[in-house]
């Protein structure tokens, strides 16, 4: 039996945190711990019955001007599996349960990320769309890091929750994300 947990990341218990860095750095050698405290990031993890984390992902926010719009935006980060839970649909139900509490947050209008290509089924298999041409820009309007930076091999990937618009709005668009230097690209 397994079960989800979402903490915000100032709150997440000090055994939990160690795990998700353990993860995390066998994941992505030499990579930063933690994010932006700037993008409100809620840890959400899929813990089996000794409290093991099997998968953590990160859940960060912010406001985004689009197409002379804002948007309350939310993405995910950080999507990491234990190896020894790997190729078990861990991973999948964790995002999954992500995609639906992100739809169930009056204060999200949209879902924005990237991944790499390979990955894109595996995602749309937890609900969320592939944005067809589609580029996000990270970083900053000074130091900014988009999907189609050489090579990067990225796809981006949606929701629309609580928008009153669709894909239609960000396929084939460059998307200013800029969510600073620390979270470069969620």
């Amino acid at each position: 039996m397994t079960t989800v947990v979402t903490y915000a990341q100032a709150e997440l218990p000090a055994r939990l945190a160690a795990q998700v860095a353990a993860l995390e750095a066998q994941a992505w050698p030499g990579a930063g711990a933690g994010h932006d405290p700037a993008l409100a990031p809620e840890v959400m993890l899929l813990l089996d019955d000794e409290g093991t984390v099997l998968v953590s992902l990160a859940l960060l926010h912010k406001k985004i001007r689009h197409d002379g719009r804002t948007y309350r935006a939310a993405g995910l980060s950080s999507v990491v599996t234990r190896d020894t839970a790997r190729g078990q649909g861990y991973g999948g139900h964790l995002v999954a349960a992500a995609r639906t509490a992100l739809a169930a947050d009056p204060a999200v209008d949209l879902v924005l990320f990237s991944c790499d290509r390979p990955l894109v089924p595996f995602y749309e298999a937890a609900g969320f769309t592939r944005l067809p041409r589609a580029v996000l820009i990270g970083g900053t309007p000074g130091q900014p890091l988009a999907t189609d930076a050489p090579g990067f091999a990225k796809e981006v990937l949606a929701d629309f929750p609580g928008a009153d618009t669709g894909a239609a709005a960000f396929a084939g668009a460059r998307i200013a994300l800029y969510p600073g230097l620390v979270d470069r690209l969620w």
